[in-house]
């Protein structure tokens, strides 16, 4: 195969990666994940046909790097637009965050061509390769998951259900194997390849015809409790802005009151909504405890929170989450514990930060300080109802939004402010991880974002409503409580099982690769 042949493939798994994944175009919003979630991995497969370990590095490194690119498009609106960084690092951050990814598309790439070349390669091979970079993207380097192939089949009713038990690995682990399966029959080789990967398609099959029998997390769904979302839509231009802040609190206040009469015993509010310091404020602490007595209704609100020293210096911030309860006023603080790096700190700040700075700071004059973990809060004058206050970025992270369950939550509250992306891709992309987490812990999840989209997930990971975004708007459903959010799916209870099988398999089949190398034959 040509280097230019081999461009074209690199460039076709680029194309069909942006296109797995959701995004607004002409006013609907396109999803073809169901189909190009498949494409993608095989063409990938593809790429390293008749490749060593170096080139196949080399190209596994660029496919991704293109592909990727083209998915993290939306950090040119977050630098740009909304961070006022200069059009060059607009265009420089989405191409070197890619990079950060195509490190891992290198490494699939390099063992996958390693292990062909050895006569070791088989569809579920390639799928486990596939699985275990999935996997480390999520912790290396303090992990940046976004477009794992797994997302792609957010809405496919048979691989759905198998995130309760695999998490969100499993689909890519599936979806791999099927776009490998299908790449070797159809290039139609050797019978012990074809039988290899017709196997591997009627594994597919199989996994999906379990998967549309398999038992519904919301079968042990408790009593509901009604929970209001409000969208705020508040212009990111203008959040942090003195002479936007009384407008910002009354816009709150109001869709809250309207949600409050619809019965809405929870009412949610996105992260870092209130515009100023609830810990530094008497007054505002006061206005937005008299709201959850007026109304009634328990708050989960979301504002930065601050540590002052003796002095009145404020020494460390939080992007954190308040409950405000009607008699008893502000009860519990939940602090971000996956903090987004260069959004809230800059790693390496002796070094790095003499270059560059934080975009999403806000109203903090530091680095924002990281949480102690993950935790559930209690949400009402009812002390038995507890909840996962889950922050932005911790969406991205199964293991760590596992946490909130196993520490008791009920259901999820999710809070963001999706306004730094703009009109792109990026704020489907994110309702479609959130899915995820329902789909994990069996939990549902109420979310609530500054622009949107806001909305509700049922434990079985379906978007049950939500809103448009860039639209001033308040949802309000009966979200039911899991009665047994510890033991709630075999995910919450065992976590990335799977994920460290491909990786102990994947290390047996290369000990097993390599030995086979080194035996010779003996003479007779």
């Amino acid at each position: 195969m040509s280097a230019a042949q081999r461009l074209a493939l690199a460039s076709g798994y680029a194309l069909a990666t942006f296109l797995a994944f959701p995004h607004p175009i002409a006013g609907r919003v396109l999803d073809l994940g169901w189909l190009l979630g498949w494409v993608a991995p095989g063409l990938f497969y593809l790429l390293l046909k008749d490749l060593d370990a170096w080139p196949g590095l080399r190209w596994g490194f660029l496919g991704s790097w293109i592909a990727h690119s083209l998915v993290l498009h939306w950090i040119y609106v977050v630098t740009v637009t909304y961070g006022n960084a200069p059009v060059v690092v607009g265009i420089v951050a989405p191409i070197g965050l890619a990079v950060y990814i195509a490190l891992f598309g290198a490494g699939v790439g390099g063992i996958t061509a390693w292990l062909a070349a050895r006569g070791a390669l088989s569809p579920l091979v390639f799928a486990g390769v596939w699985t275990v970079f999935d996997h480390a993207r999520s912790w290396f380097l303090t992990g940046f998951p976004w477009a794992t192939l797994g997302y792609s089949q957010h809405e496919n009713p048979g691989l759905l259900p198998w995130a309760s038990v695999t998490g969100v690995y499993g689909l890519s682990f599936v979806s791999a194997l099927g776009g490998a399966a299908l790449v070797e029959l159809a290039l139609g080789r050797e019978p012990r390849r074809r039988r290899a990967a017709a196997l591997a398609l009627g594994i597919c099959v199989a996994l999906h015809l379990v998967g549309l029998v398999l038992p519904d997390p919301g079968e042990d769904e408790g009593p509901t409790v009604r929970i209001a979302v409000v969208q705020g839509n508040i212009d990111q231009g203008v959040k942090w802005s003195r002479s936007w802040s009384e407008r910002t609190l009354a816009r709150y206040e109001r869709l809250t009151k309207e949600a409050a009469a619809d019965g809405a015993e929870i009412v949610v509010w996105p992260e870092t909504a209130v515009p100023g310091s609830v810990d530094g404020d008497p007054e505002l602490r006061a206005r937005l405890e008299l709201l959850a007595r007026a109304t009634g209704a328990s708050l989960l609100i979301g504002a930065v929170g601050i540590v002052y020293a003796d002095d009145g210096r404020p020494v460390e911030f939080y992007d954190s989450a308040y409950t405000v309860e009607p008699t008893r006023g502000f009860t519990d603080r939940y602090d971000k514990a996956h903090l987004v790096p260069f959004g809230e700190y800059v790693p390496l700040r002796s070094l790095i930060g003499l270059f560059v700075k934080a975009v999403a700071s806000g109203i903090a004059t530091s680095d924002v300080s990281i949480g102690a973990g993950p935790r559930a809060v209690a949400l009402s004058d009812d002390p038995s109802l507890r909840a996962g206050a889950v922050i932005c970025f911790e969406l991205l992270f199964p293991d760590l939004v596992r946490g909130f369950a196993a520490d008791g939550g009920e259901l999820l509250l999710a809070i963001t402010n999706d306004a730094w992306y703009g009109r792109t891709g990026a704020p489907y992309q994110f309702l479609a991880i959130t899915a995820l987490r329902s789909a994990e812990t069996g939990l549902w999840t109420a979310r609530a974002a500054n622009t949107g989209i806001s909305g509700f997930i049922d434990g079985s990971g379906r978007v049950r409503e939500q809103t448009p975004i860039f639209e001033m708007a308040w949802r309000a459903a009966d979200v039911p409580r899991h009665r047994d959010p510890r033991n709630a799916t075999f995910y919450v209870r065992h976590g990335d099982v799977f994920a460290y099988a491909c990786w102990l398999l994947l290390a047996l089949q290369l000990v097993a690769a390599w030995r086979a190398t080194r035996v010779r034959p003996t003479a007779e």
